[in-house]
Order: structure tokens, then C-alpha cells, then sequence
């Protein structure tokens, strides 16, 4: 093959190819055009394969053709490329087009858990009064739990607590808030207004006023001079804020290890207001919570001087409080998911 038949082939591929890629409607047929033409084994290797018959003289003009070629054909292809993405592109956003003056889809609107939003109103209250929300873990010591609250292994009033224990020994999960005290008490120095929401554990018989798993709210006032009449005239303005100013309330003795002298604190029945019914068990009374004077022992594990500091502690069930202000008649509600009862809160 002379110099002159070789160009004018070279010449005609060139124009081949260029119309190919042309042609291609999409990446694909682009890919085969490449491969046919500029590929190891294409169209335009082969032809240059017949350089070796040249003379010498005749190889490096064949060689610069066979470059133009080359280039022309790679720059018509990244050209090619282009359009072919392009349109591509456009073909998308054509077909995932939104219109944006259309009214959006709704997005269901969801709520506070009651005991949340009761949580969240008792910390309300208290808060006016200084009180500082604190956080306690759920797994406890064994020693922080019962012991250093003047509870020992021995004593009696560990059967009204029995509780759920972990494989890691002298762990359990908390049946009160109250360990809660000798953590703020550990780390924070009088005077003390603390607020300790949180989930506790016992193992209970489940019925519709009792569970495994319920949520209590631990309140403690720590300073110098704190007296029982604090404890009274606070108690009441949490009442009254809670369940109204014209609810009447009461104190009666009761008995917690931890505090001394302790009472419990009632309301008057917001069922029946004071007539008696199956709610108040025909008292005409309620008790929201437990309360008392910090023991001297319990101040002394919290690494306070109980000559120089005093205290009250106490303790509501947010459940209970939940309850009388909604007037829920079964706790087991409260954690059964059921949408029904919670899209009323």
C-alpha cells in the first residue's frame, strides 16, 4: 500500500467515524463507535499496521495523519458525550419535575406523652420555687439504693422494695428516686434545691393501680434552719397549683427509713371532692406523695453535718398525679402504645 492510497483511506475512516458518532443515541452505541474505531483492535490500528510497508521517507507523514485522525475522532466523541449527558440530565429533570405551587403533603402532628407533659408541669411548679431538675441512673447500688438511705441488708422495709437485679453484683434497678439525694448531696454543697424525675422498678403484681415500671418525681431542700413548716407551705402551693387553689389538703403521719419525722401528704379527692367514692376507697381522700425531714443518717452519707445542715425530702408518683389530672382509671395504660388513648393528650 503506497502513501497516497493510505491517506486517502485514513481520510474516508475519518469521516466514518465521525458519522457514527453522530449517529449514537446514547452511552452505549457511543462506547461500540469508540471501541470500532480507536480500540486495540479497531479500524484505526489496523490501518496504521500498514506503516511497516512504507517507505521510510513516507512513515512520519503517515504517522501525523494517523494523529489527526485520532484527535479528531476523540474530540467529535468527548463533543458526542457531552450532548448525549445533557439530554440525559434534562430527560430527568423533566420526569422528576415538582410542582412547587402545590400544597405540600401534611405531616401527621404528634404529642407529649401525658406522664411528659406531667413531668414537665411538676418541674414547672417546683422551678418557680428554685428547685433544679437533676438526673439519677436507672441502675443502682446496692448501697445507694437502700443502705445509704438508712435502709441495711436486714431491715424489714426492704420487702415493700423488692426490686429487679442485674448479673453485675450489688446492682439493681432503682425502686425509688430517692438514691437520688445522696448523688446531689455528693456533688453539690448546701444549700440544695433538687428535682429528680425519672423511671423506678419493683416487682409488682400489674393491676390497674400498680406495675413493674413506673415514674416518680424525688424533690430535696437542704440548708441551714430548714423546717418542717417549709416542707408544709410547699407542699401546699404545689397542690394548689396543681389541682387548684380551693383544694383543701392534709398531712398524717406515715413512715419512710430515710426521713424522720415523715407524713404523707393528701388532697382532697378530685373525683368526688370529699364525698367519698371508690376512687378515695370512701375516705374522701387522696395521697399524692411521701414526705419528711431528712434523716441524720442519710445526711451523713451524703457527706453533710446533719448539726449544722436539715432537710426535706419527697417523693410523688407522676403516674398518680396523672391520673387525678386526667382522670385516667388504669395505669396500665400509660405504657400500652395504644394511639387511641395517647392522640387524647
Amino acid at each position: 500500500m503506497d502513501l497516497e492510497t493510505l491517506s486517502a483511506r485514513l481520510a474516508e475512516l475519518q469521516a466514518a467515524g465521525l458519522e457514527a458518532i453522530a449517529s449514537a443515541t446514547d452511552p452505549a452505541s457511543l462506547e461500540a463507535v469508540q471501541v470500532a474505531y480507536l480500540g486495540r483492535r479497531g479500524e484505526l490500528k489496523t490501518l496504521l499496521g500498514g506503516i511497516g510497508g512504507l517507505p521510510a521517507e513516507d512513515r512520519p507523514r503517515v504517522g501525523a495523519i494517523g494523529n489527526r485522525v485520532r484527535e479528531a475522532l476523540e474530540a467529535a466523541l468527548q463533543g458526542r458525550q457531552a450532548e448525549l449527558d445533557s439530554a440525559a440530565l434534562e430527560a430527568r429533570l423533566a420526569h422528576e419535575a415538582v410542582d412547587v405551587t402545590l400544597p405540600g403533603r401534611p405531616f401527621r402532628r404528634g404529642s407529649l406523652h401525658p406522664l411528659i407533659e406531667t413531668n414537665r408541669e411538676i418541674a414547672r411548679i417546683f422551678g418557680q420555687f428554685g428547685f433544679v431538675v437533676y438526673e439519677g441512673p436507672e441502675v443502682e447500688t446496692d448501697v445507694r439504693n437502700f443502705q445509704a438511705l438508712n435502709i441495711p441488708p436486714d431491715h424489714p422495709a426492704r420487702d415493700l422494695w423488692d426490686t429487679l437485679y442485674t448479673d453485675v453484683p450489688g446492682h439493681l434497678l432503682r425502686t425509688h428516686t430517692s438514691p437520688g439525694q445522696i448523688h446531689v448531696m455528693q456533688q453539690t454543697a448546701p444549700p440544695i434545691r433538687a428535682l429528680l424525675p425519672g423511671r423506678c422498678f419493683r416487682y409488682e403484681a400489674v393491676d390497674a393501680s400498680h406495675g413493674f415500671e413506673f415514674f416518680q418525681v424525688e424533690g430535696l431542700m437542704v440548708d441551714e434552719g430548714t423546717t418542717m413548716a417549709d416542707l408544709r407551705g410547699l407542699l401546699d402551693a404545689f397542690a394548689h397549683a396543681m389541682f387548684g387553689r380551693a383544694r383543701p389538703t392534709r398531712f398524717r403521719p406515715g413512715y419512710y427509713p430515710f426521713t424522720e419525722p415523715s407524713v404523707a401528704f393528701d388532697v382532697q379527692c378530685v373525683v368526688c371532692d370529699g364525698a367519698g367514692c371508690p376512687s378515695c376507697k370512701r375516705t374522701g381522700w387522696m395521697t399524692i406523695l411521701g414526705a419528711g425531714m431528712v434523716h441524720p443518717v442519710v445526711l451523713r452519707n451524703g457527706g453533710l453535718d446533719p448539726e449544722r445542715y436539715q432537710g426535706f425530702a419527697f417523693g410523688l408518683g407522676t403516674d398518680r398525679i396523672a391520673i387525678l389530672r386526667y382522670g385516667i382509671n388504669d395505669i396500665r395504660m400509660f405504657l400500652e402504645n395504644d394511639l387511641r388513648f395517647l392522640e387524647q393528650f
